[in-house]
């Protein structure tokens, strides 16, 4: 597999037992069993058409954002977009990104072009294709609002153009699984604005997420969807789990819907947590979380 996988990406951007810890905001997890580095986006096609002929195991990383991978590691190869898929091109108001450039870097791009319409993402610790896939959003913006279009990869392993209509964002989803889709571009619509407001916003969403949020401890963001008609972290905080602990995990006593790893979690320590917080959440308002956080390998 290594071999085949190096001669679409070089020798070099092929690594096994890779450990993922250091690939997560939540800096827990074992090792991938292989991970290739893909640079541009015929190889991300050549890879995964690849792997679908093979029926291999895989999985895209971008950030790690919003990822809790199990003690044991990860059993299939994982996707690293970087190289030509993090970069950005500015053409009149439209952003065209990588898959693997940063949300926030797209937002400062945009600011140094005076566009305005991404300051909401600001902050956000995603990457452009893992924000597509959940419909990251933020302040009242989500990604259904500003992508003009997307370049994906089908299981076949062709490149393929597809409308935002075509992708059916909703509340932190999109039929981009669904579809058996990678994203690997992006491009973005925005309008004309002025460059010193869209700063003085960006700098004022920072602020509060400083403020509100335990930036300072590993984390995945927001641990659990707004359920309709309420808050995660008022329920939470309702439910008298402010500060309430497994192991390492703790729930955040700045902020209820963060989980946060704080004494050295394990990835068990903060599924565990989870599950615990949904169980007695649903006891005391009889409202059943879900959860932002994607898990892989076994739990």
């Amino acid at each position: 597999m290594i071999k085949n996988l190096a001669g679409f990406v070089g020798e070099d951007n092929v690594k096994a037992q890779v450990s993922l810890n250091e690939y997560t905001t939540f800096r827990v997890g074992g090792a991938a069993e292989i991970m290739v580095i893909v640079n541009t986006m015929e190889e991300m096609a050549k890879v995964i058409g690849f792997l679908n002929k093979c029926n291999a195991n895989y999985f895209v990383l971008g950030n790690g954002s919003n990822l809790l991978v199990s003690d044991e590691g990860y059993k299939g190869i994982v996707i690293k977009p970087s190289g030509k898929l993090t970069d950005m091109v500015v053409v009149g108001n439209k952003i065209t990104a990588g898959a693997g450039a940063l949300l926030s870097n797209v937002c400062k791009t945009a600011a140094d072009y005076s566009l305005t319409g991404m300051e909401f993402a600001y902050g956000i610790p995603g990457t452009v294709g893992g924000a597509i896939v959940m419909n990251a959003g933020a302040y009242g913006g989500d990604m259904s609002m500003v992508v003009d279009g997307v370049e994906a990869v089908t299981k076949e392993g062709e490149i393929i153009y597809v409308s935002p209509h075509s992708l059916r964002f909703d509340y932190r989803k999109s039929d981009v699984a669904k579809a058996g889709i990678v994203v690997a571009m992006v491009s973005f619509k925005l309008s004309p604005g002025n460059e010193e407001e869209i700063r003085a916003t960006m700098k004022d969403i920072m602020a509060r997420r400083v403020e509100k949020q335990p930036l300072e401890f590993p984390s995945a963001g927001s641990t659990f969807k707004r359920p309709k008609g309420h808050f995660a972290g008022q329920l939470i905080e309702e439910a008298g789990l402010k500060g309430f602990r497994i192991g390492g995990a703790c729930v955040s006593p700045k902020h209820a819907g963060f989980i946060v790893n704080d004494a050295n979690a394990t990835a068990k320590d903060i599924s565990d947590l989870i599950d615990a917080v949904k169980k007695k959440v649903y006891d005391n308002s009889g409202v059943k979380l879900e959860t932002e956080v994607i898990k892989i390998g076994r739990f």
